[in-house]
């Protein structure tokens, strides 16, 4: 049975913060002997953490956690309560910089969604995605 683990950083609503969650997230997976999820996983953490900070005005943070199975689930909770918007498929996203963050997620990960949450004292929700065990 892998081990389990949970890891939670809180951050400002700072794009600058989105560097912060990769890189913290780069050295929880490498501690953890994750190195073959790390690409990947600092991908998606990216865009769901850069759409918590660019698309709401209050605090972030950046969840990790290794469930009993293996999988690592990575999620981001932001302070809108508000749904994400539904994913575009990358072939019509390729070309733009913004609108592409949950495709890459939905074609990156095993599973991915989203729950309304208050988690930390204010409404909002958290959007995840999951991978498989490396």
């Amino acid at each position: 049975m892998p081990e389990t683990w949970d890891y939670t950083l809180h951050i400002p609503n700072d794009l600058r913060a989105v560097t912060i969650c990769r890189r913290t997230l780069r050295l929880i997976l490498t501690v953890h002997g994750l190195i073959g999820l790390v690409d990947t996983a600092e991908l998606l953490a990216t865009e769901l953490v850069t759409n918590a900070v660019r698309h709401t005005k209050g605090p972030a943070a950046l969840r990790v956690r290794r469930s009993a199975e293996g999988a690592v689930w990575i999620g981001a909770w932001d302070t809108d309560p508000e749904p994400p918007g539904p994913p575009r498929p990358l072939e019509q996203v390729h070309e733009l910089e913004e609108g592409r963050g949950l495709g890459l997620v939905m074609t990156c990960a095993d599973h991915w969604g989203w729950q309304p949450s208050a988690r930390f004292g204010d409404l909002g929700k958290y959007v995840w995605c999951e991978l498989g065990a490396a």
